[in-house]
């Protein structure tokens, strides 16, 4: 690695106050022109892509998440003049909650709630992690992201006493995601309890016609707001997802589409190296051989972009993690995706990386301002933040000499801008490496699969309370309940079932415990 190797490797794009350093992934010198045929393969699906061509073929629709930050892109009228118009919605509303002209009932609102999954919450939540300042922000920001009844409770224990002032976004596409609608049933509750009308407290983002838009109108919520079939989850944090929980935050909604759609125009290059998304994904291609063999290692050095690997592991991981390429052939593709934040990250896992086993490659993102407000120098003419910075080059060059690889993004400061080029980069990376591949980015037939199988197991869980009823005060083996439901029902499926009922605080179900274990015995006591 020397000095000529970096300037041939190093792509600085001034205009964007961005560079991407690739000089310390050792690819061989007649890589790029050896990947120049996908390349072009590359650029030219993703040229087809934007003009409105069908990309996820399983559900026969567009992919146009592109189109949300330049709507004259669009490939039809109604498409570019819904976007707008959803726009105007969303500053309009948020004006309107800022303003105090739309209120929680008689109280300003103060606090806002957003209820979502995957999706519809690592976005907003990475970017009001990025943006905030509890000093400037419209709205203290709250996050329902599980099923998880604890959670949520804890969650609403830091809005106790403030629920006449809170606002909640409630967000699913379908309107049927289970860990969304426990959330909204769960908030419902709360607001009834401390005597709130929560249809005056609620705002939904969703599809039209889905459950939750039907039950939003039926029941007078303050507002809904359309999510659309061309535009994914994981892809939509630019579009009424992510920009409206922003926007009642206080954050600059114009700057991270303006920043998204300035680096989609600077990644539709088709010469690679002044394309930093084509760069990023042959990288990946390089170092994992094109089949995952290496994991990808997320390491802002900046806590306000501590949560874009948590992102990333969706983005990333849901689209390249597939079983089968376009022709139907088993490929197992995927990329593994984790991280932490340096330099946390040197007094956790680092020390793995250096000298353990070389299964990785590192994606630095380096973050040149300091801060916002003054500092302080810790020596003479030293901040903490140069101790940051030299973390995060000492670092790279301790894994180096190791001869354990790395990228560098470089970034002026984390902004509305930036934050918005950054989503952009990723998501036109993913597309471009799972064109090398051969895969499908913009499906997620894992995902549906294990929703299928929980709906079972949801199922299963009900006719099991159902037998036990039945047979009140009658003890039963996890064998003998599955054998008396249905002879090919799983036995350690209902345990762990019948283990969970038990568990529930004022649970009338019960166990006898005995030895060996899977002869205790499970019954309902009226």
């Amino acid at each position: 690695m020397g000095w000529d190797r970096f300037k041939k490797d190093y792509l600085l794009m001034e205009e964007l106050d961005f560079a991407i350093d690739i000089s310390r992934m050792d690819f061989a010198e007649d890589f790029l022109q050896d990947m120049a045929p996908l390349v072009e393969k590359a650029a030219s699906e993703m040229r087809k892509l934007e003009k409105g061509a069908i990309a996820n073929p399983d559900e026969g629709r567009m992919v146009g998440h592109y189109w949300l930050r330049a709507p004259d892109l669009a490939p039809d009228n109604d498409i570019r003049d819904v976007i707008c118009l959803t726009l105007d919605q969303i500053k309009h509303f948020a004006d309107q909650v800022h303003s105090g002209k739309l209120l929680g009932g008689n109280e300003k609102f103060l606090n806002l709630l957003v209820i979502g999954i995957g999706g519809s919450a690592l976005g907003p939540q990475f970017v009001s992690e990025a943006l905030g300042h509890p000093a400037k922000d419209k709205l203290k920001v709250f996050f329902f992201d599980n099923t998880d009844p604890d959670g949520l409770s804890t969650t609403l224990a830091s809005l106790e006493g403030q629920l006449g002032r809170t606002l909640t976004v409630v967000i699913s596409k379908s309107g049927g995601t289970a860990e969304t609608r426990n959330g909204m049933l769960f908030a419902q509750d709360a607001f009834t309890r401390a005597g709130l009308d929560f249809p005056k407290h609620a705002v939904a983002v969703t599809g039209k016609d889905s459950k939750l838009d039907n039950h939003a109108r039926t029941n007078g919520w303050l507002a809904r707001f359309p999510m659309w079939d061309w535009v994914g989850g994981r892809s939509s944090e630019t579009g009424p997802v992510g920009l409206l929980p922003a926007a009642l935050q206080g954050l600059d909604m114009q700057g991270i589409l303006e920043g998204a759609r300035e680096m989609d125009e600077a990644t539709r290059s088709d010469v690679a190296r002044e394309n930093p998304a084509m760069l990023l994904a042959l990288m990946w291609h390089h170092a994992t051989g094109g089949y995952g063999a290496k994991d990808m290692v997320i390491l802002p050095y900046k806590d306000r972009l501590q949560l874009f690997s948590k992102y990333l592991q969706q983005l990333v991981m849901e689209s390249l993690g597939k079983e089968l390429d376009l022709e139907g052939n088993r490929v197992n593709q995927g990329i593994a995706v984790y991280g932490n934040k340096g330099s946390t990250d040197q007094h956790a896992y680092v020390q793995q990386l250096r000298d353990g086993v070389n299964n990785f490659f590192v994606t630095f993102i380096e973050v040149l301002k300091e801060s916002e407000l003054s500092t302080i120098e810790v020596e003479p003419g030293v901040t903490p933040g140069d101790y940051l910075e030299g973390f995060l080059l000492g670092t790279r060059q301790a894994l180096y000499e190791n001869g354990r690889e790395s990228l560098t993004i470089t970034i002026k400061e984390v902004s509305a801008r930036s934050v918005g080029q950054l989503i952009a980069l990723f998501e036109r990376a993913v597309g471009f490496y799972a064109s090398f591949v051969g895969i499908n980015a913009y499906n997620q037939p894992g995902v549906e699969a294990g929703k299928k199988a929980a709906a079972s197991i949801l199922e299963l869980n009900l006719q099991i309370q159902d037998f036990l009823r039945n047979a009140d005060g009658k003890g039963f083996t996890a064998e003998e309940v599955a054998q008396g439901l249905n002879a090919k029902a799983c036995p350690e499926i209902s345990y762990k079932l019948l283990e969970s009922l038990v568990a529930k605080p004022g649970s009338p179900f019960h166990k006898q415990p005995a030895t060996p274990f899977y002869m205790t015995k499970f019954l309902y006591r009226s």
